[in-house]
């Protein structure tokens, strides 16, 4: 935000005769928030974080007959078919799973995979979350940065206890680098192997928590996938043109991003970025997510010497 502000700067500046403060970036707290949540200057919101956060803008706008744009939780999944490419799928999963340290939107949080090809992929997925290199992410090589604050770890360890208690199978989730960095919170990624989808799975935490669950039909693990309250993004990985159709019909995912062998985050650029549910069903970017930006009027002008009624109403006087 800060670096198009700097760039709308000098555009501005190269036109010459823009008003003053067309544009404004303001870096503040929750007081900053709550101000231009109620107030009628501001005729749009467009709010990105929590389901709690989201719950709090919402009826706060809407009071005031204001709009919102809400892009909140998500809890995405990836489904693993028999006939997926398994290579793909490892490169794909550690990418969003792992990738900024689980803490994208659109990060990967559930793995169903069906049962025949488990014990052929997650070896692959645990080999590959031990050889990804933890630290400073400024430094070349570097994957995985730390998490944003204590709370943040202190949330994933939370997570990862009551997991254990679902009777989940916890690999890695522990504190690193505390020595190098006393002041940081690194984790190493964990993959957890569930029985089930328990309420634990379909919370999310915003950490690098991989929940591995296993099905037998399609249709299992559509409906797991669709099972939890928020519906971001969503993706199968299938060479089964039957098995990627079914997955992107009105009875697969019901989710805003849906995609076939790639992984849940990355690669919606351009596309409509939001989500159903929970995640708010606004969203930005897109073809026409502008619209959501605009004042809409309807317009009827007469140049005529008569006066048109509407449906064809004779009112003489």
């Amino acid at each position: 935000a800060l670096a198009c502000q700097k760039i709308v700067e000098k555009a501005l500046a190269k036109f010459g005769d823009a008003p003053a403060n067309l544009h404004q970036v303001i870096v503040g707290d929750r007081e900053i928030g709550e101000i231009m949540t109620d107030s009628r200057d501001v005729a749009l919101i467009s709010a990105t974080g929590s389901t709690r956060m989201g719950r709090e803008v919402a009826p706060r706008v809407a009071q005031r007959f204001g709009r919102t744009i809400l892009e909140l939780g998500g809890n995405n999944a990836m489904i693993v078919t028999p006939s997926a490419d398994i290579d793909m799928s490892v490169r794909a999963v550690v990418f969003s799973a792992v990738g900024t340290c689980g803490q994208r939107c659109t990060s990967l949080r559930r793995l169903i995979v069906h049962k025949d090809v488990k014990d052929q992929l997650l070896p692959k997925i645990i080999a590959a979350y031990k050889s990804v290199k933890i630290g400073d992410p400024l430094k070349d090589g570097v994957l995985v940065g730390p998490l944003i604050d204590k709370d943040a770890f202190d949330n994933m360890q939370t997570a990862l206890t009551k997991a254990k208690a679902d009777g989940g199978k916890v690999h890695g989730g522990e504190r690193t680098l505390e020595a190098e960095y006393p002041n940081a919170f690194y984790v190493t990624p964990s993959v957890v192997e569930m029985p089930g989808q328990t309420e634990t799975v379909k919370h999310e935490t915003f950490a690098p928590i991989l929940y591995v669950m296993t099905y037998e039909t399609l249709e299992e693990a559509i409906a797991l996938q669709n099972d939890v309250p928020q519906g971001l993004s969503s993706c199968i990985f299938s060479t089964d043109l039957r098995e990627t159709e079914l997955f992107l019909s009105s009875v697969g995912s019901d989710c805003g991003i849906a995609n076939v062998n790639i992984g849940p985050s990355g690669a919606e650029i351009g596309g409509a970025f939001g989500g159903e549910k929970e995640t708010g069903g606004g969203r930005e970017s897109g073809s026409d997510a502008w619209k959501g930006y605009m004042r809409r009027a309807t317009n009827t002008i007469n140049y005529s010497r008569e006066l048109p009624l509407a449906q064809g109403i004779k009112f003489d006087i």
